[in-house]
């Protein structure tokens, strides 16, 4: 299997990196591929702007985002990696699915209504956040969360979402419950 980890985290010392170091040694142990996208240390540029609009007028595609848009074709499975933020994804995130997942790529308008374009493909999301997860599982925004981006994003696209996990109170929590946390992310890649 061909795995694409897209990840949006800043300091490069964050529990959200040891998620990812970890998700790519079991894919290797697995001895499948897996290539990342690491949103920050590739500058991507998150702003869907009047060049993008230019570009999809004449039919072509920006070239940053003509090459995210061949890994999302070559990958079976998408992981993506990204703490919460405000009840959301980093900017960052949200402005590379804004310009890599586009019409005609991800989804395209039928006389039926929408139609997503990237069937068969599997996504998983793995978020970590400061606050506790019971905080956000009582007051709901654990559901909303998942209903705009498993169903609003990645369904909506066609592909369908087999894990979304949410890693809550990482900061306030010990070693031995980080590294209970990574030993437990190779059951989501059996």
């Amino acid at each position: 299997m061909k795995h694409l980890i897209v990840y949006a985290h800043p300091n490069p010392k964050s529990f959200c990196r040891a998620v990812v170091d970890k998700v790519l040694d079991i894919l290797e142990m697995n001895g499948e591929e897996a290539t990342v996208s690491n949103l920050y240390e590739m500058e991507f540029n998150p702003v869907l702007g009047h060049r993008d609009f230019e570009a999809i007028a004449q039919g072509t595609t920006l070239q940053d985002v003509e090459d995210e848009q061949r890994l999302v074709e070559w990958a079976d499975q998408i992981t993506f990696i990204y703490p919460i933020w405000w009840t959301g994804m980093p900017a960052i995130m949200k402005g590379y699915i804004d310009r890599v997942f586009t019409y005609d790529f991800a989804y395209k308008m039928t006389e039926h209504g929408a139609e997503g374009l990237l069937n068969g493909k599997k996504v998983k999301i793995i978020n970590t956040m400061g606050t506790p997860n019971e905080y956000y599982e009582q007051s709901g925004m654990i559901e909303a969360m998942k209903k705009t981006s498993d169903t609003g994003i990645f369904n909506f696209c066609g592909m369908e979402v087999s894990e979304h996990i949410f890693l809550g109170g990482i900061p306030s929590s010990s070693f031995e419950h980080r590294l209970e946390i990574l030993e437990n992310l190779h059951k989501l890649y059996q």
